[in-house]
């Protein structure tokens, strides 16, 4: 198997050069005159600063330049200008899944990929989606990448950088409107506290009315209000110490649960009806230390973080529709269609509390030596707490639930689940490079995660469920698992010239499994659902890679590509389980995942850029518990991506530069669940940018989704489905001091 996934990642390859000669591009390039070649990003992919070209893995990176250009400004904006690459926004604000390679994540999973904001890795999947405030660069490496970035990079990295604080004074104001209603302001300052200290601090605030209709209440279902504060201090007190403490907080009120039910991905005709207005509030804080000590022949490197995610949750129930239109109120004869005439409605509510410490260590050669060498470990201490609950809705509002069960009496309680999870994991990792002439190199890394889990069933005796497999006697009653697995990774590295760049290799990713709340296996069990238990069981993904990087036409051109086969084992699902509003993973046993990415970036003249990406991902389920799934695709992927863009930047005058951008989106096929039941038509998105700046400010005016493409974000099993985001545009100015 493994010679005919190398040898099938290799045809593939050579086939996708033959083909991607013709491909035009954009150059994430940054300033250069018009005779001259761009110059290139410089990323630390691999642990050491290279020259993006020269780097031995499939990396999407984004420069400060193209940040500001691109309205980069949260996650979906990078990940929509990335191939093979999707990021799927549902429910509410915590739940945005990355899928990457068909390697996926659903609702209370561990995440697809290792999140590192400057050097700190983000430990809780529910902070990922939020504001992307004072960005100096963005890589996306694609493939297990465990052993160099650590937990959960089973399907890869993504390393985010700040802006440094300056030796010397600066600031900037941005400010903006949008169709939301809606307006926001983007500042920071940084300067010298001494000569030995620095400092930077930034934030935001986002206020809109909201974008999508809710026609029962008539207002806007999804406004938001939105803080962000983050603030650095850098102490260099000589030329071997180095200090980084960083600090950052976001406070989060929305609104989400907006569902609408129907048997079709793509039915977008219902409009949202829900009569609970709902609550989405979350807090998210995390303080981080980096001391780095600069020796003779080595650096060593201690990174301490503490993060807090609290977040409530309530809304509409099934079927989200006002109460005297709903399932459960409605007569049989009703003219709404079949109900169960109880004359009541439910409502829900979803409470998240997590908190975490972790310490990572690690002492590694200097970074151009001949001989790399790096080594180190990690350890991650969190206490997670979730209660969800269903409660009778009477028309009179949705009331939060946190610890205990409601005595509302406006809103009673109906179901109610708690549990508590204690869960300690660590890790130790050892890396190797050496380059052994010029033109070969060779990389190998080791990796060993132990994860050891404790669930402590809190839900009280009066809710706890009858029935069958759930534990007796199960208030504070514990259930322990633990995970475990190796995750090597070889590349080898040619290059004949300086502007081709030959690698492949084997990598292999894993990611810890964990607790759905208590006694759901018995009620997916009682329900027909096959794949879910109380347990889900760890994943891991083995992966032979083959690519190639070349710069062409005075380095005016680059045209990279790659190929891949994974066999993933475990991978996620998601069940929602309406008899407790409990959200549930289940686990496709074996899953055989090929696929292949072309990129091309052409910048012919110093002020107009050009891309294009194509990935494609073909996934099969290979065994599943019920045979009828046996050959579908995999739920969450999209058969494909498609990017195009251009960018002109002309010089109107002596002082004044103009922006004229525009970047075209296409995402494949998308399955949803193992039965492949739905499949969501392509989805084509536009976004356009036209603006003009001088050294200290810009105004520009921008649109998303120009066309107003109506689409699904996602589909649930059950036929739950949520709505995406209209078009929104608006213009902005910003000031640099």
């Amino acid at each position: 198997m493994a010679f005919q996934s190398a040898k099938w990642a290799s045809t593939a390859l050579v086939t996708l050069m033959a083909s991607a000669a013709t491909v035009p591009s954009i150059a994430y390039a940054q300033d250069a005159a018009a005779d001259e070649a761009p110059q290139e990003i410089v990323v630390s992919a691999l642990r050491r600063d290279q020259n993006l070209q020269d780097v031995p893995a499939a990396v999407t990176a984004f420069s400060a330049e193209t940040i500001e250009n691109a309205g980069i400004e949260k996650p979906l904006d990078f990940i929509n200008l990335t191939s093979n690459v999707n990021l799927v926004e549902t429910q509410n604000s915590g739940n945005a899944f990355i899928i990457i390679r068909g390697i996926t994540q659903a609702r209370n999973s561990e995440p697809s990929v290792a999140v590192v904001i400057d050097g700190v890795q983000q430990v809780n999947p529910a902070a990922f989606n939020q504001e992307l405030v004072d960005i100096a660069q963005i890589e996306v490496l694609k493939g297990p990448q465990g052993g160099l970035y650590g937990r959960n990079a089973i399907g890869g990295a993504i390393i985010i950088t700040s802006q440094k604080p300056t030796d010397e004074f600066s600031g900037s104001i941005k400010a903006g409107i949008d169709n939301g209603f809606g307006w926001n302001v983007r500042a920071g300052i940084s300067g010298p506290l001494s000569d030995t200290v620095k400092y930077r601090v930034s934030g935001s605030y986002r206020d809109t009315e909201g974008y999508l209709r809710n026609t029962f209440l008539n207002e806007d279902a999804d406004p938001v209000k939105d803080l962000s504060v983050r603030g650095n201090l850098l102490f260099e007190p000589g030329n071997v110490w180095t200090a980084d403490l960083r600090a950052s907080y976001e406070k989060l009120e929305t609104q989400e649960l907006y569902f609408n039910i129907v048997n079709d991905v793509n039915d977008v005709s219902l409009p949202i009806r829900v009569n609970n207005r709902g609550i989405n509030n979350r807090d998210i804080l995390n303080v981080a230390a980096k001391f780095a000590y600069e020796g003779d022949g080595f650096t060593a490197t201690s990174i301490t973080s503490y993060d807090t995610v609290k977040e409530i949750l309530t809304g509409d129930a099934f079927d989200f529709r006002p109460v005297n239109e709903s399932f459960l109120f409605r007569p049989a004869n009703s003219t709404f269609g079949f109900g169960l005439g109880f004359g009541i409605d439910i409502s829900q509510s979803q409470y998240l509390n997590v908190k975490a410490v972790s310490q990572e260590i690690r002492i590694e050669s200097p970074k151009n030596d001949k001989l790399f060498w790096m080594f180190g470990g990690y350890y991650i201490d969190t206490q997670r707490f979730i209660s969800t609950g269903n409660l009778v809705d009477f028309g009179q509002g949705v009331f939060p639930v946190y610890r205990s069960p409601s005595t509302n009496p406006a809103s009673p309680q109906q179901t109610f689940l708690a549990d508590s999870q204690n869960n300690f994991a660590w890790a130790v990792f050892g890396n190797l490079g050496y380059e052994f002439s010029d033109q070969f190199r060779v990389d190998a890394s080791l990796r060993y995660d132990r994860d050891k889990r404790v669930n402590t069933t809190l839900t009280t005796v009066g809710f706890l469920p009858n029935v069958p497999g759930f534990p007796q006697g199960a208030t504070g009653e514990k259930r322990r698992a633990t995970f475990d697995d190796l995750q090597p990774k070889v590349t080898l590295t040619y290059q004949p010239t300086d502007d081709v760049t030959l690698y492949g290799g084997y990598s292999r990713g894993f990611r810890s499994g964990g607790f759905n709340q208590t006694g759901v296996g018995g009620v997916a069990s009682s329900n027909g659902i096959v794949g879910v238990s109380d347990i889900f069981k760890d994943e891991t993904a083995t992966t032979f890679e083959v690519g190639v990087k070349t710069r062409l036409l005075d380095r005016k051109l680059t045209l990279n590509a790659a190929a891949y086969s994974t066999l993933s084992k475990n991978s996620y699902f998601f069940v929602f389980l309406a008899a407790n509003s409990t959200q549930n993973l289940g686990n496709v046993p074996k899953t055989r995942i090929q696929g292949f990415e072309v990129e091309a970036n052409f910048r012919p003249t110093s002020d107009i850029q050009l891309n294009a990406a194509a990935g494609y991902t073909f996934s099969e389920i290979k065994e599943f518990p019920d045979a009828a799934a046996i050959g579908n695709e995999a739920p969450l992927i999209s058969r494909y991506t498609f990017n195009l863009g251009a960018q002109y930047t002309p010089q109107l005058t002596d002082t004044l530069d103009g922006l004229f951008r525009v970047d075209y989106r296409r995402t494949g096929k998308t399955w949803w669940e193992p039965f492949n039941t739905t499949v969501r038509a392509p989805v084509d998105l536009v976004d356009a940018r036209l603006g003009v700046s001088s050294d200290s400010w810009t105004m520009a005016a921008f649109a998303s989704n120009l066309f107003n493409e109506k689409y699904n974000a996602e589909f649930s099993p059950g036929g739950f489905v949520f709505k995406a985001r209209p078009r929104i545009y608006g213009v902005e100015a910003s000031y640099k001091f």
